[in-house]
């Protein structure tokens, strides 16, 4: 298992509020901030692609509005958190562009990452921002969420970002050094556990029940964050974030806790795409396309002779060679009907036959599986 940051290629960094945030005064924490930009660039120019998932909106806005201490309602939560937002996004903004680093405002509801066709608008941005070489900032969208469709917490929001985008590592900063086998606080004898191979239900419980005070202290939610990464193929690490440097402590050996991938993040999109979504319909391509293909390009509309089935876009669809045998799987760019309209065609003449600018690929490469991969 690798022990270094910048063996890793994708890196989401979840902050919480109270690592970015003063309780007392509602303002930032720069100088902390500032030691995390640091180390952000620093595994930029060694070529990682890092996105941060950061709370704090609330707490900054909340002071602002002049909110006294104590539970917001929902409609001061949402206030709040429309104008801490841009406080927020000034402050990414501001200390990444002092490191060369272009930051760039995400939000998300829950409905963005599980409905299908917002969840492929979603990982294309974020695909898009990062192939930019930006640093996407991602909050849930408190200013619009209600409960009903709230994460309510962003450990796990930050495990769908980590799968939606292929993430090879998740780190949580956390206000504890990893994950002991009771609460350090309460038991003197707690042990802290550095590896976590696969979470099991011992695991689970020693992170506490949904009443445990030690759940509310946010170890329930990380290990339910670990459950959504770790099988996708995103290890995971939970870390003390308070200290300055929180990622470079990684890279140093101070204690956290490694929650290994129980597969590689292609490989296990491989796996997904491959045998557990069921086909909706098919399109038949031509030879130049098979070489194409069979070279690691997308599939475009010129290469595609027919399609077949219902499917909408976002849809897994088989794709057939000349002869009819199938050469892969893979997601749909396109609804039926729209695919049917562009078969044939150059991608520079989609927007004039479609009316918008949609994708230039019916299949993109990175949501195409073949045969034998």
């Amino acid at each position: 298992m690798s022990r270094s940051l910048r063996d890793f290629r994708r890196i989401v960094v979840k902050i919480g509020s109270a690592l970015l945030v003063e309780r007392a005064t509602g303002t930032l924490k720069e100088a902390w901030l500032d030691s995390l930009a640091d180390d952000v660039a620093a595994l930029a120019a060694d070529g990682a692609e890092v996105l941060i998932v950061s709370s704090g909106a609330i707490a900054l806005g909340r002071g602002r509005l002049g909110f006294a201490k104590g539970t917001l309602h929902l409609e001061e939560a949402q206030a709040a958190a429309s104008v801490g937002q841009i406080a927020l996004a000034h402050a990414y903004s501001s200390v990444l562009g002092k490191r060369g680093l272009t930051a760039a405002q995400v939000l998300l509801t829950l409905d963005d990452t599980e409905n299908r066709h917002r969840y492929l608008n979603a990982r294309a941005t974020l695909g898009t921002l990062i192939a930019r070489k930006a640093v996407p900032v991602i909050n849930e969208n408190d200013t619009v969420a209600t409960t009903e469709i709230r994460y309510g917490d962003n450990d796990r929001l930050a495990a769908r970002v980590a799968t939606m985008i292929g993430a090879d590592l998740l780190i949580l900063l956390s206000d504890i050094d990893g994950l002991y086998t009771a609460p350090p606080n309460d038991d003197p004898n707690a042990r802290h556990i550095p590896v976590v191979e696969r979470i099991t239900p011992e695991i689970e419980a020693i992170a506490g029940g949904a009443g445990s005070e030690f759940s509310r202290g946010g170890m329930k939610t990380k290990i339910e964050a670990g459950k959504i990464a770790c099988p996708a193929g995103t290890a995971m690490i939970i870390t003390l974030g308070k200290r300055v440097h929180p990622l470079v402590a990684i890279d140093k050996g101070l204690p956290a806790t490694w929650f290994l991938a129980e597969d590689n993040p292609v490989t296990a999109r491989k796996k997904w795409i491959a045998g557990s979504l069921d086909a909706r319909g098919s399109v038949t391509v031509d030879a130049g396309a098979v070489r194409a293909l069979r070279s690691g390009k997308s599939l475009l509309p010129a290469g595609c002779v027919s399609v077949d089935g219902k499917f909408s876009r976002g849809d897994t669809i088989i794709v057939l060679g000349p002869d009819g045998h199938e050469l892969g799987r893979g997601l749909a760019a396109f609804d039926h009907d729209e695919a049917e309209a562009i078969l044939g065609r150059k991608s520079h003449e989609i927007e004039s036959i479609l009316g918008y600018i949609g994708r230039t690929a019916m299949i993109h490469r990175d949501d195409l599986v073949l045969r034998g991969e």
